[in-house]
C-alpha cells in the first residue's frame, strides 16, 4: 500500500524531535498554564509531555495528528499533576470581603497562588483565554471540568475528540462542559470575551501611570483608576476596592517615595504589565513586585501586584537597576474630541 503524504509528514515530525519541540513548545506552554495556573509548573509539565511523547513515539499509530496527540498527552500530564492539589486563587477569590487601606497586611506563603505568564513564553493568538481573570476563573473548576472546557472552548475540539482524549463518554463531556459554563457564567467570564489592542489613549495612560509611581503622585494614580477599581497583591491575602482606598494603600503602605519606584513595561497574559523596583539602602533598585493591569476604556479597572521576585527573571526583566536609572520622557495623552 502506498504511503500517504500525512503519514510521511508524521514520520518526519517524530524523527525530528528537536524541531517538534520547537514547533509546539509555546502553544503547549499556554495549555499547561491554563490547566495549572502556574508558569513554573507549566514549564515542568511541558517538559514531561515531550519526555512521554519521545518515549511513546515508536508506538504512535497516526490515528490523529501529532499536534492532537501531544495535546492529549499534555492534558493527561496536567490532570495527574493536579490530583490532590488545591486550586490556585488570587486574593479576591478566597471569598473574603475587600478591606480598608489601614488594615494590617496579612501574608500567606502556604497558599499556592495563581501566577502570571509572560507573552513571550506562550502563543497568544487567543489571548482572551490567557487573561489573568479568565485563568483565575478556570481555577475554580474541578480539574476534569477545566480540561473539558479548555479542549472544547479554547482548542475547539469536538465532544468526541475530547471524550477520546479523556477516556470518557461524549455524554460525560457535554455534561462537564455545561457545568463549567454555569460556573464561569456566574463570574461573567467566557472564552469568547475579547480584549482589544491598546489604543493611543491607553498607551498614554500607561505612560502616565509609570510616571505617577516614579514621582509617587497619589492623586494622579487615583485619577487613572476607575472609581470602583480593585487591587490585590499575592501573597498578601488582603484585597481592596475603590480608587480612593487604593490610593491610600499606596500612599501609606508602600515604602517608596519620590524617585524610589521605577517601573519597566512588559506584557503578561496578553495584558499590560510593569516590573516595579524599589530603591535600596545602597541607592540602586531591586525587584519589588510585578503588576498586571486590566484596562477598561482609558482607565485601570484592576491591578494584581505579584510580590514574587523570581517572576522578574521569568519575564526577562533586570535583576537590579543602577542608582542613576530614570524612566524615559512620557508622552501626553491626545486631546479628547470636541463637539
Amino acid at each position: 500500500m502506498a504511503t500517504t503524504y500525512d503519514e510521511v509528514a508524521t514520520v518526519t515530525e517524530l524523527d525530528d524531535f528537536d524541531g517538534l519541540t520547537a514547533r509546539y513548545q509555546r502553544e503547549l506552554m499556554a495549555h499547561c498554564y491554563r490547566m495549572s495556573g502556574s508558569v513554573h509548573e507549566a514549564e515542568d509539565l511541558v517538559q514531561e509531555t515531550f519526555l512521554r511523547a519521545w518515549k511513546a513515539s515508536a508506538t504512535f499509530q497516526g490515528r490523529s495528528s501529532v499536534r492532537t496527540w501531544l495535546y492529549r498527552i499534555a492534558t493527561n500530564v496536567c490532570l495527574t499533576n493536579l490530583e490532590g492539589k488545591p486550586r490556585r486563587p488570587l486574593p479576591a477569590g478566597l471569598g473574603t470581603s475587600d478591606q480598608m487601606a489601614g488594615d494590617a497586611l496579612e501574608e500567606n506563603h502556604e497558599i499556592a497562588w495563581l501566577e502570571p505568564v509572560p507573552d513571550a513564553a506562550v502563543v497568544v493568538a487567543e489571548r482572551d483565554t490567557l487573561r489573568l481573570a479568565f485563568v483565575a476563573a478556570l481555577q475554580h473548576l474541578p480539574a476534569r471540568q477545566r480540561a473539558v472546557l479548555i479542549l472544547r472552548d479554547v482548542l475547539r475540539w469536538s465532544a468526541a475528540e475530547t471524550a477520546d482524549a479523556l477516556d470518557t463518554s461524549v455524554a460525560a463531556v457535554n455534561s462537564a462542559l455545561q457545568r463549567a459554563h454555569a460556573q464561569l457564567g456566574e463570574r461573567g467570564l467566557t472564552a469568547d470575551t475579547v480584549v482589544e489592542d491598546l489604543d493611543q489613549r491607553q498607551q498614554a495612560l500607561l505612560d502616565r501611570y509609570l510616571q505617577a509611581f516614579w514621582v509617587k503622585d497619589i492623586d494622579t494614580i487615583v485619577g487613572l483608576l476607575k472609581a470602583d477599581a480593585t487591587w490585590d497583591m499575592p501573597p498578601f491575602t488582603n484585597w481592596y476596592r475603590g480608587s480612593t482606598t487604593i490610593g491610600e494603600l499606596i500612599g501609606t503602605k508602600c515604602p517608596g517615595g519620590h524617585h524610589d519606584m521605577p517601573m519597566i513595561r512588559t506584557v503578561a497574559n496578553g495584558q499590560p504589565a510593569f516590573g516595579l523596583y524599589m530603591r535600596t539602602a545602597d541607592g540602586d533598585f531591586e525587584p519589588f513586585h510585578l503588576q498586571v493591569l486590566h484596562l477598561e476604556g482609558d482607565l485601570v479597572r484592576h491591578v494584581t501586584a505579584f510580590f514574587e521576585p523570581r517572576l522578574f527573571v521569568t519575564f526577562g526583566l533586570p535583576d537590579r537597576l543602577p542608582a542613576d536609572w530614570a524612566p524615559p520622557a512620557v508622552a501626553t495623552a491626545p486631546a479628547a474630541p470636541t463637539g
